[in-house]
């Protein structure tokens, strides 16, 4: 893992690939360079409606590879390399920023510090840069859910070797995120003490249709073995009069009738704005249960009320439903996420309950 390139091949350029699937990627191609203008990154992301990163780069600046991976993990996106392309040095710091990490065997290289940026310095100077910079790789592997002792394992090959990682090494040091399907490890870390967790939930009583179809039905009972007395778009406001189980009686456009409460977005709720959606993938009964999952996951997650007292488990990153419906194929496709594990609005949802203050001391 080197953390000042000598030989700078090319600055940081990007571009873009779809599969035939229709994941959007971006390529990092080139070198990482201490002025690099990581909001082209941002940028080409938005432009290409990207939502996975994969690399074509033999390293080079340490902190610029540390920014763009925390920039990679507050996008929510995923890294994916390839065995074809080359994320070496300090690139491989860049991989962890994803969510999800995808990589073959032989695509993620490492090898010993090059401490360039040390020349002209006095002896001390030097020795205070370089602890300082290898704090501050420790802190970014442990935030990314990496082992920092891949960094032990890159002190056995000199800067000018380069070790390249087997699909076992990338498991073992948490290069690579496990399948979701794997049974967690046995000694579960304990949440610490917080605050208490607000769990009453407001009475809802104006709110607007948001249904994955476009339309939702007003339905004469509350049942779906009834009566359709009319369709309303998403988008349409209406008023919540009672809670009756699953559903809603509302007045919308003129009309009274009963909607599922998954069919409607609650403003009385403190969950995020209209539009977003999430990726379930579990519902437990008690909070405890939960917060279990969010810490022995690989994946960043959050707890989330939902209106029937239960606690649903969904992956931290957020979208809009065609984004969250990409990531979904990507996630599923690599075993990160559960069979169960499904794509919604979340209109249940009351407020996050859990759990950015644990996921910080993970």
């Amino acid at each position: 893992m080197i953390f000042f390139a000598s030989d700078a091949v090319a600055r940081l350029s990007y571009s873009h690939m779809t599969t035939d699937d229709g994941l959007r990627y971006v390529i990092v191609d080139g070198s990482f360079e201490a002025d690099d203008d990581l909001n082209k990154f941002r940028k080409a992301v938005k432009s290409y409606r990207a939502n996975a990163v994969t690399f074509d780069s033999p390293g080079g600046n340490i902190r610029k590879a540390i920014e763009l991976g925390r920039l990679i993990r507050s996008l929510g996106m995923n890294t994916v390399a390839v065995r074809v392309q080359e994320c070496a040095s300090a690139c491989s710091l860049a991989f962890l920023g994803g969510v999800v990490r995808i990589a073959d065997a032989g695509s993620i290289g490492v090898h010993k510090a090059s401490f360039n940026d040390t020349k002209g310095m006095r002896v001390e100077e030097a020795v205070a840069a370089v602890q300082t910079i290898t704090a501050d790789v420790i802190s970014y592997m442990t935030d990314m859910g990496a082992d920092p002792g891949l960094l032990k394992l890159s002190l056995q090959y000199d800067s000018d070797d380069m070790r390249y990682l087997s699909a076992s090494e990338m498991k073992l040091y948490r290069v690579t995120t496990p399948d979701a399907d794997e049974p967690a490890a046995a000694a579960e870390p304990q949440a610490p003490e917080s605050a208490a967790v607000d769990l009453e939930i407001p009475v809802a009583k104006n709110g607007i249709v948001q249904h994955p179809k476009g339309t939702a039905p007003l339905m004469a009972n509350a049942t779906e073995n009834t009566k359709t007395i009319a369709d309303f778009a998403s988008g349409s406001g209406l008023e919540i009069k009672a809670s009756k189980g699953e559903w809603y009686e509302v007045s919308i456009g003129g009309y009274n009738g009963y909607m599922q409460q998954t069919w409607v977005w609650v403003r009385e709720f403190d969950e995020g704005p209209f539009g977003k959606s999430y990726i379930q993938i579990k519902s437990e009964d008690n909070l405890e249960a939960a917060k279990s999952l969010v810490l022995t996951s690989a994946l960043p997650l959050a707890v989330h009320l939902t209106t029937n007292g239960r606690f649903a488990v969904a992956v931290r990153a957020t979208g809009n439903n065609d984004t969250q419906k990409s990531l979904y194929q990507m996630l599923r496709a690599s075993n990160a996420i559960p069979k169960a594990a499904f794509v919604t609005y979340g209109n249940t949802y009351v407020r996050e309950v859990c759990c950015g203050d644990l996921l910080s001391n993970k």
